[in-house]
């Protein structure tokens, strides 16, 4: 089944990503999913740029569609006018992808202001642009395409607010809704009190809500997390049950377990990120009775 039709009869869908080498090419890591094949609605492929070399996303997603996945090819908006845009995602239909995840990246750099939200607006409606012209079966300069183009619409949210969910990030779902996205993506849930709160505001918009789960393997990797991402992201908790753990597998497996099945019934679906397990993967799924 599709991930649209899924999200369309409610499913509860769980969705994974790899990431496209820059070295070497990803049919290794494809392998490395084997054993989840039909048991994960979608494997999206973020594009990775390490040192100024661009892993190819693109093809990755082409190899999970010939080997029986369903491709999502995750992009970013901001640093792109709507020509690359446009033949991006021409390329991407191209292969096969019927997914598309956008991130506008990091626009909230400058604060809740005025600039800020000026600045999201045009992006969005670079994307809303490109979008349309696609599906129209035209360019963005007017000219005709050999074909028209659709995809199923997923945006990345900020989830970290509790109950006062900030007007911008309201203003931000509101416009992608109208944009026609079939569903939002948050930022990983560490803490489900506030993700349930989070979740009651933004049931407003009527789109299915898809939740991060990060794959917590050691004390040393969730402190990373919050050195240098954001101070607090990982509660202090699960650190201390990684640390202390004879079994650290099993410790990160219940901690990820224990907060599936806090999620399960707050939302649609949950993305999982591996942070390069995507060998262990099955062993998560099991955990957490994921089919």
């Amino acid at each position: 089944m599709k991930l649209k039709e899924s999200l369309e009869k409610k499913r509860f869908v769980v969705t994974s990503e790899m990431q496209a080498s820059v070295d070497e090419g990803p049919e290794a890591l494809i392998r490395s999913l084997e054993m989840v094949r039909g048991r994960v609605d979608g494997i999206s492929v973020p594009e990775v740029e390490i040192e100024g070399v661009v892993g190819d996303s693109i093809q990755a997603c082409h190899l999970l569609n010939q080997n029986r996945f369903e491709s999502i090819y995750q992009t970013t908006t901001r640093d792109k006018n709507r020509p690359q845009l446009q033949k991006d995602l021409l390329a991407a239909h191209d292969a096969g992808v019927e997914n598309l995840l956008v991130f506008t990246e990091d626009y909230r750099i400058t604060g809740d202001s005025l600039q800020e939200m000026m600045f999201f607006h045009v992006d969005a409606g670079k994307l809303a642009s490109v979008l349309a012209h696609m599906r129209e079966g035209s360019s963005v300069d007017g000219k005709e395409l050999p074909s028209k183009a659709e995809f199923m619409l997923g945006s990345g949210v900020e989830s970290r607010w509790g109950k006062d969910v900030p007007d911008l990030e309201m203003k931000e779902m509101e416009a992608m809704t109208k944009m026609g996205t079939g569903y939002f993506l948050t930022t990983p849930v560490f803490d489900l009190p506030r993700f349930e709160k989070f979740i009651k505001q933004v049931n407003t918009f009527g789109v299915p809500v898809i939740a991060e789960v990060m794959i917590l393997r050691t004390a040393g990797m969730a402190r990373f997390l919050n050195r240098h991402f954001k101070s607090g992201m990982v509660p202090e908790w699960m650190i201390q049950k990684l640390a202390k753990a004879s079994d650290r597998e099993k410790a990160s497996i219940d901690i990820f377990s224990e907060t599936v099945a806090g999620i399960k019934d707050l939302c649609q679906g949950i993305h999982i990120i591996t942070m390069g397990g995507e060998d262990r993967l099955r062993r998560y799924l099991d955990a957490a009775r994921l089919r």
